[in-house]
């Protein structure tokens, strides 16, 4: 017998197979419940003391919860089961038992803290909760990609191993590969741009490292980007192209993920785009009393801005080059062609136009303290018909935790590495 999904089961009648795990039992001596569960959501068995065979009925009353089994039963409706339908048991076969008791609360109702349900991942996402998460991150990315592929762009796949800082300065996990040594990639920023210089727009979803010793609720050593680069265009260009990919997973997100947002107790709205310069953004921070960095928006910056503008991406562009890495655009003698995007009272991504001139980049290099020898391929490319381009980087994670309101980015990675956790 072909297996039943249990959204399908709700459709449907007669005999079905069902396969899934244990989310909770009751029993009432003569009546018998497990409410089962797979990914498609949950349904009510039904065991009658008399009418149920009673090796499955004795079997019902010793299942332990998040046991995964399979049941053979008949569909019935009933007007007194979650969802108006039940199905009353023929056989039940255990087809992996759960350890009793369970490490980790997994009822919809957990208080569990967040370090022991890291501790116990496997188990956590079990979880309507975890799986709501990722069922909307899934849904985020895919989204990128259908909106990049519909504008013609090409999905890129850029190496995680490189010879040298792709972003300059010290903070890099270095690897041993072979008798040299090598670096995790902080970013696959020089990479997107040799491959843009030639096929125009691309794109990749990329794993990046950071050995910052930071521990904040925001930030993670190992991340996702969402990575967009453009040939034949400038800053304003890629900002725009911006805009529209946010509203457009957004927008996917509400569409397909309404169950997952309602579990998770979030109105989510598409946002709108905003665009400020640096200068306008200290301007206003000064009127509104908030102090920041000569160089960058501060914490508080980031949240002024969401408070002045709700529900609206604001491209702070036209950025200071002293806040800027060495392939961002310089325009002018202090400022650049860089942004940064805040949504909902923090950074979500950077990006700008980049250095295609290789006389530019062996002046800039040295002024952050990086050498120029490091870097040789990167700029030689610049030497064979290179154009102006431009791109930016989201963060998946934090995209995620800021769409569905969560208190701490780990709560939007499946298996988190920050300073403190390297297991599981």
């Amino acid at each position: 017998m072909e297996r039943t999904y249990i959204k399908e089961a709700f459709k449907s009648k007669g005999k079905a197979l069902l396969k899934g795990w244990v989310h909770d039992t009751r029993d009432l001596k003569k009546v018998r419940f497990i409410v089962l569960k797979d990914i498609t959501g949950r349904i009510q068995v039904t065991g009658i003391d008399g009418k149920t065979d009673k090796k499955t009925f004795d079997l019902m009353d010793n299942l332990k919860r998040e046991s995964a089994i399979e049941i053979i039963g008949e569909l019935k409706d009933s007007k007194q089961a979650p969802g108006g339908k039940e199905i009353l048991p023929e056989s039940i076969t255990i087809i992996a038992p759960a350890k009793d008791p369970l490490p980790i609360d997994v009822s919809d109702f957990s208080k569990t803290e967040l370090p022991l349900r890291l501790d116990n991942r496997f188990l956590d996402f079990h979880t309507k909760k975890a799986q709501s998460i990722f069922k909307v991150q899934s849904t985020i990315a895919q989204a990128f990609r259908e909106f990049m592929i519909e504008n013609d762009g090409i999905e890129v796949f850029p190496p995680s191993l490189i010879g040298a800082s792709s972003e300059g300065g010290t903070e890099l996990f270095k690897a041993k590969y072979f008798e040299k040594e090598a670096y995790l990639s902080q970013s696959c920023q020089l990479y997107k741009q040799m491959f843009a210089c030639s096929m125009e727009k691309v794109f990749a979803i990329f794993t990046a490292w950071r050995a910052e010793k930071h521990n904040t609720t925001r930030h993670l050593n190992e991340a996702r980007q969402l990575d967009y680069e453009e040939a034949f265009a400038d800053d304003k260009k890629v900002m725009e192209v911006l805009g529209k990919c946010m509203q457009f997973m957004v927008k996917k997100v509400i569409e397909e993920r309404a169950e997952e947002l309602e579990t998770l107790n979030v109105k989510l709205k598409i946002p709108k785009i905003k665009y400020l310069t640096f200068k306008e953004t200290a301007e206003l921070m000064k009127k509104e009393k908030v102090k920041m960095p000569a160089h960058d928006l501060s914490g508080e910056a980031e949240r002024k801005l969401d408070e002045l503008f709700p529900d609206t991406v604001v491209m702070v562009h036209d950025w200071p080059l002293k806040g800027k890495p060495f392939y961002i655009m310089p325009e002018g003698k202090d400022s650049s062609k860089g942004f940064d995007a805040i949504w909902k009272g923090m950074e979500i991504c950077s990006g700008g136009q980049r250095v295609h001139l290789p006389e530019i980049l062996e002046k800039r290099l040295p002024e952050l303290n990086l050498d120029p020898k490091d870097f040789k391929d990167y700029i030689d490319s610049f030497r064979y018909g290179a154009p102006p381009h431009a791109g930016w980087a989201l963060g998946l994670e934090r995209l995620t935790m800021l769409s569905l309101g969560l208190d701490n980015i780990r709560e939007a990675v499946p298996f988190p590495r920050d300073r403190e956790r390297l297991t599981p």
